[in-house]
């Protein structure tokens, strides 16, 4: 009889929830979310990942409790970037893809990650990987086996054939070799792939919808896919519970695949008021991505570029910003992101000044990378705010981003899920 006790009882102490993770950050000042003002000196307490409260002053900390001082700092929200590659870096001639296996990708990403989270982004939208190694991170990242961000992953792109997300410059035959299968032509087929990225795990479906900057294909920025073929990806995707994120430049591009029903619009640059009308009857989030353009200027002149691309690249940061001027004047949210990966991983927060600099305010550049990006996600309950019940999510910087949106540039401390980042 006592070994059956003695067995029970190790059986029930296995069972037993394991002791609450208390961490209680002592702060200078909270900025709770980008519609508030920042607080004096506040406590917040995180158990278990998640934000149980946040009080004035210094309360005692419960038993066990660690405690972070941050006493001279500003605690923000964790940002958001809609828009990033972290399998990749710049700079890499296209002629790699034929060359580095996938699981180079992994090496990157992990590197990648890193990063990103030290920059202060606990959330990311993965827009465009190999088939498995954006998902690989997410689960690496979400079981704390890889320090990095949350991650949003779409996989590979859905594409017109020799379109931009396609496989182009190389011969035919090697494009068979290297396709990743994500091609289509006509509604049926662009469904049947919708359904098979989701199979695949995409927890949102990407589209190139119109050409693009850095890819071989030389038909320049306006669209590509039909509206039948826009209306089935939407419909599919919809239907899946999954949104869909389309890269698009070109105007009439950008509005047909408004009018066809898209989650947002990714760089947007060419945007007139016809289509950015249509994305505000719609709802549809801007995300401008400006520091892309700025890594495409800085390698514009130098023999890097193949001359298709120079073409294009020009063509684009000519007409940088303007996409974030018109649609603050017509009402169109803006939403955080950068294309991270055509310029420098850890440099995101670069992009809060450029939005500054074409016309939103300092508070509206906060919120587009915290409550507007969340929304834009479908998360506005779980990230985008300093709350009881949310994702511990926090970043420490020197300033008020408010008076100083580029403290953002430098952020000192960061949280992510309750876990301090190295």
């Amino acid at each position: 009889m006592q070994k059956v006790l003695i067995a029970l009882a190790g059986l029930l102490a296995s069972t037993s929830p394991a002791l609450a993770d208390t961490i209680v950050i002592r702060a200078g000042s909270v900025l709770r979310d980008a519609a508030s003002e920042p607080t004096g000196p506040a406590t917040i307490t995180v158990t278990d990942g998640k934000i149980v409260s946040v009080v004035p002053g210094a309360p005692a900390a419960p038993a066990g409790a660690r405690e972070v001082d941050l006493s001279g700092k500003t605690v923000v929200p964790g940002l958001i970037d809609l828009h990033v590659h972290l399998t990749s870096d710049p700079g890499t001639d296209y002629r790699n893809e034929a060359v580095e296996p996938e699981e180079w990708g992994m090496v990157v990403g992990a590197k990648n990650a890193l990063i990103t989270l030290r920059a202060g982004f606990t959330t990311v939208r993965d827009a465009g990987s190999a088939q498995y190694t954006g998902f690989s991170l997410r689960r690496g990242t979400a079981e704390g086996l890889i320090p990095g961000p949350r991650i949003v992953a779409a996989g590979p792109a859905l594409s017109i054939v020799g379109g931009h997300g396609d496989t182009t410059g190389f011969r035919e035959d090697i494009h068979s070799v290297l396709d990743q299968g994500y091609t289509c032509t006509g509604p049926v087929e662009c469904a049947e792939k919708v359904r098979k990225a989701s199979r695949a795990g995409a927890d949102v479906i990407k589209i190139t919808s119109t050409g693009g900057v850095l890819s071989q294909q030389g038909r320049g920025l306006e669209g590509h896919f039909t509206t039948a073929e826009l209306e089935s990806i939407m419909t599919t995707a919809h239907s899946l519970g999954l949104k869909v994120m389309a890269h698009a430049h070109g105007a009439r591009g950008i509005e047909s695949t408004v009018l066809a029903g898209v989650d947002t619009i990714d760089h947007g640059t060419f945007a007139d008021e016809a289509a950015l009308k249509a994305m505000k009857a719609k709802g549809t989030y801007m995300v401008p991505t400006l520091m892309a353009l700025e890594g495409v200027r800085a390698r514009l002149g130098k023999g890097i570029y193949t001359p298709t691309v120079e073409v294009k690249g020009r063509q684009a940061v000519e007409a940088a910003g303007k996409q974030v001027q018109r649609s603050k004047q017509l009402g169109v949210p803006v939403a955080f992101g950068t294309d991270a990966g055509v310029f420098e991983h850890g440099r995101n927060g670069e992009e809060f000044a450029l939005l500054v600099r074409n016309g939103l305010t300092n508070r509206e550049a906060l919120a587009s990378a915290t409550t507007i990006a969340a929304k834009a996600l479908g998360m506005e309950t779980e990230v985008g705010q300093i709350a009881p019940g949310f994702s511990a999510d926090l970043i420490a910087v020197d300033a008020n981003p408010l008076a100083d949106i580029r403290t953002l540039e430098k952020v000192r401390w960061v949280m992510e899920r309750g876990r301090i980042a190295p």
